[in-house]
């Protein structure tokens, strides 16, 4: 679909009868073409109901404001409906985090170079100055914020004013640094970490080793939300890869590293196009 004109609708509500044809119809009357629909209910009675509707926007008969706020008061209040519309011609501006490993940091600025990843890039900040030339090869800042054990929250002071408020996602591409629940506090739902196990197994630090000691015959990468419980946000997506007792820990961090790129840049994807809904700690992904 073309970005310029598509918009899209996320909506989690209490499930009752007639909210696909609530919302269909209102679309419909103001003269949307609905192009893409998806919905999941938790339970068909007494369930929590979710959708994610995409439509085409040239032939509107309202402004974008208007048609918000009428929608708000036809559909979404008698639904109880908590929603959020966007449009896809307003890319969502993106920072990355990373220290050194580079692997997830250059698949998503390939991805986005090639146009596969519709974002604003406004940054890349690091705690080390490894990766600088590689990212400015990209055309991207690269802004340098070191952490020290006795100043992060100077260091996180220093993030934010880059971000200016300004940031609509955040993203851990092997950020090998804590965050605070204060920053993470201000980004609900829209810091993504690459966790480089299969969780919730081998939270923590040297999850390959542990896995290695462990004589696992799975090893994954866990795409998830960042909460200020470690490693227990909600889970985005996933994926293993099968190993056996022949592979050393070098041979699982780099079949790890190959699922790690892939796993994030699908989870930073389905963000940016919309297609998360968080409830509780789990997602609803419509992938």
């Amino acid at each position: 679909m073309h970005a310029e004109t598509t918009a899209r609708l996320l909506i989690r509500c209490p499930d009752k009868p007639g909210i696909v044809a609530a919302v269909s119809n209102f679309f419909y009357n103001h003269g949307a073409n609905i192009t893409a629909l998806d919905q999941y209910s938790t339970d068909p009675e007494g369930g929590t109901f979710f959708m994610r509707l995409e439509f085409q926007t040239p032939h509107l008969d309202l402004s974008r404001p208007l048609l918000e706020r009428t929608f708000g008061e036809a559909v979404a209040a008698r639904y109880a409906m908590e929603w959020r519309l966007s449009y896809a011609a307003e890319p969502k501006k993106m920072a990355i985090l990373v220290s050194k490993y580079d692997h997830a940091l250059l698949e998503l600025l390939w991805r986005w170079q090639r146009g596969d990843l519709h974002a604003d890039v406004a940054m890349v900040v690091s705690n080390h100055p490894d990766l600088r030339d590689a990212v400015e090869a990209f055309g991207v800042p690269y802004r340098l914020v070191p952490v020290t054990r006795d100043a992060k929250a100077e260091a996180e002071a220093q993030m934010l004013d880059l971000f200016q408020d300004t940031i609509d996602v955040i993203v851990l591409a092997r950020y090998m640094q804590i965050l605070t629940s204060d920053f993470v506090d201000r980004y609900p739902d829209r810091i993504i970490n690459i966790h480089h196990s299969f969780l919730p197994s081998f939270v923590g630090a040297g999850p390959y080793r542990q896995a290695y000691d462990r004589g696992v015959k799975l090893i994954g990468a866990t795409a998830h939300y960042v909460t200020a419980d470690l490693d227990q946000g909600p889970i985005i997506e996933q994926d293993v890869i099968r190993v056996s007792h022949r592979h050393t820990v070098a041979d699982l961090k780099a079949l790890g590293q190959d699922i790690e790129r892939t796993v994030l840049a699908r989870a930073v994807t389905w963000h940016l196009e919309d297609r998360i809904i968080v409830h509780e700690n789990k997602t609803v992904a419509f992938s």
